[in-house]
């Protein structure tokens, strides 16, 4: 094990190149494994049987082109293999290459199975310091993807390193500090990406850790030395330092990046979400005429140096509203339909093709489309109940935020629709491109909420029995939206036109979706069911119940020319419906068609 600690950085480069040299090239043979190592251009066009990133394409689609399983045989998909994951595995997405799955599971274990069988390869395991979740918090113990890279998995660590494995021994190849957990406090609750051979990672950065650990940084894939990190808080002098209104440095506090960023090889960016700040209520920060920048914002990066090429901010956020989802890339035409999209540019020529990035980056359940070269505004219509969001200035983007939410004075109480449940959360969407449609799980969810300084005060434990979130200075009572039973929904809408293509909705809340080349959408639900759509209309055509919440990303893959589906049960779902009683198991569950 390289100790990328205690070396001279002018040594590290050379250190990686030699532990990869040293580990045995016989392994793949000894264990009938064909590997190829996984080059730049095999993860921007993966071939169809793999699964090599967390939405399987850098731009984030979550669609795989496989078409074995599809409309008219998804009634015949049978489960495989089953195995248990380590207790509290939740939102997890196993990488699939050369008929082998790499398994992130809770608190930094990785498992490497055969593909086909479910048969045990390897485990790694990280040795987890004693005060490591009482500073970083909880969130940290969740692991939700991985990247793999020359012959290398590749991760984030809970206690704040980056690190690469042997993917075929799991013997530990390089590791790199990022923070100093004690000293910069954040979480990895998400995983790298791998852009042009750089390890892409961002963070949720705890309040006490200061604006130091609000960052994004890139790493070199093949030995771990540090490339650039982008802080996600100006500095005083530094561009946007105005915004914060005379807060001091040291209090700027909690914009993270804790999901997985998307990237365009052909313009060089990357395209990363932002968090809420710490506290939410801005009357606590500096004052509600202040943009606080960059929190609740989309970031466009320069690959090779990590600066803000472009920036567009969703929304100066009270309630803890992130926006730091998935962005897809995806060249369209832009033609929004004025019967349904709420706001458009007044520029725009109806049919134009543009790079757009679009999607449901944040907890409103908004959709964004903005040109990704230049940062425009398009389009953007709600898809769910909300009340925040006023109104948008079609020719500027300029977003205007309903004063009857807006907090101004502690113990203020306001009902707030959705939740920081969502409208949308992590649980990903997926876009089609033969139907040039993206399908989105979401909630119907509203709150009342207080915003105050003593979450455990007795207002607050009136209003919520739990008490509240204190780095957020919030309590809540979450509600399912007026006028409905359901929870859960999953709307197909036109990346073109804005349309509204179908909707389903269910009691319970809807989880991760992906879309294939068989004209089908895999998702599953937190009462544990996991089934399939009709990518045009919506019917149920195949269903399962695997007994608990169904909060894995899904994916497909491809070994030996049959198609799998795989998916993991576990803990974590949102539930507003407490008649729904799924157990907690946590296991990961593969499908495939009768041999």
């Amino acid at each position: 094990m390289i100790d990328a600690l205690r070396m001279p950085v002018g040594l590290l480069a050379a250190a990686g190149v030699l532990a990869m040299a040293s580990i045995s090239e016989p392994v793949a043979a000894q264990a009938g494994i064909d590997f190829v190592r996984v080059t730049d251009e095999m993860l921007q066009q993966p071939a169809p049987g793999d699964w090599l990133m967390w939405r399987r394409t850098l731009d984030s689609w979550g669609y795989s082109p496989l078409d074995q399983v599809n409309r008219d045989n998804v009634d015949e998909l049978r489960m495989v293999w089953t195995r248990d994951l380590e207790r509290g595995t939740s939102e997890i997405t196993p990488l699939a290459y050369s008929g082998i799955l790499w398994v992130p599971q809770n608190e930094d274990v990785i498992q490497a199975l055969d593909a086909r069988t479910g048969d045990f390869l390897w485990e790694y395991s990280r040795d987890i310091p004693e005060d490591l979740y009482g500073l970083v918090g909880g969130n940290a113990r969740n692991n939700r993807n991985l990247a793999i890279y020359d012959r290398l998995i590749i991760n984030t660590s809970d206690d704040n390193h980056v690190f690469a494995l042997d993917a075929l021994t799991g013997e530990q190849v390089w590791e790199t500090r990022i923070f100093d957990y004690r000293v910069n406090s954040a979480t990895h609750s998400s995983g790298p990406i791998i852009a042009d051979g750089r390890v892409i990672s961002g963070r949720s950065c705890r309040p006490w850790g200061g604006p130091e650990a609000c960052v994004i940084a890139a790493h070199d894939a093949r030995t771990g030395e540090e490339l650039w990190r982008r802080r996600l808080i100006p500095a005083p002098g530094e561009p946007g330092d105005e915004t914060w209104g005379g807060v001091p440095y040291e209090d700027r506090q909690h914009v993270g990046s804790w999901m997985v960023p998307s990237y365009d090889p052909e313009l060089g960016l990357l395209y990363i979400g932002t968090s809420v700040t710490s506290p939410a209520p801005k009357f606590f920060l500096g004052g509600q005429g202040n943009a606080h920048l960059y929190h609740n914002s989309t970031l466009a990066l320069e690959v090779e140096t990590g600066q803000i090429r472009w920036y567009y901010q969703h929304l100066n956020d009270d309630w803890d509203l992130d926006h730091p989802f998935e962005r897809l890339l995806v060249d369209t035409r832009v033609a929004p339909d004025p019967d349904e999209v709420l706001w458009i540019n007044p520029r725009l020529e109806p049919g134009e093709e543009r790079r757009v990035v679009t999607g449901i980056p944040g907890k409103t359940g908004l959709v964004y489309t903005l040109d990704r070269e230049t940062g425009e505004f398009l389009w953007a219509t709600p898809t769910t109940l909300q009340n925040v969001i006023a109104d948008i200035d079609g020719a500027t983007g300029e977003v205007t935020v309903n004063p009857e939410v807006i907090f101004s004075r502690p113990e203020q109480e306001i009902f707030v629709c959705p939740t920081y449940a969502g409208g949308k959360d992590w649980e990903a969407g997926a876009y089609s491109p033969l139907t040039h449609t993206m399908y989105y799980p979401l909630r119907n969810t509203c709150a009342t909420l207080l915003a105050t300084r003593d979450v455990r005060s007795a207002r607050a434990l009136e209003l919520a029995a739990g008490g509240g979130i204190e780095i957020y200075s919030l309590v809540s009572r979450h509600q399912l939206a007026p006028n409905t039973d359901n929870l859960g929904t999953v709307r197909a809408i036109s990346v073109e036109t804005g349309v509204t293509t179908w909707l389903y909705e269910q009691r319970a809340g809807t989880v991760s979706l992906v879309a294939t080349g068989g004209g089908l959408v895999f998702g599953g639900d937190s009462n544990g069911r996991f089934r399939a759509f009709d990518d045009r209309t919506g019917e149920i055509l195949w269903e399962i119940n695997l007994g608990s919440p169904v909060v894995g990303y899904p994916i497909t893959y491809a070994v030996d020319g049959r198609q799998y589906v795989a998916v993991n049960t576990g803990s974590g779902a949102t539930n507003l419906t407490p008649d729904l009683r799924p157990s907690r198991g946590s296991s990961l569950f593969v499908f495939a068609l009768p041999d």
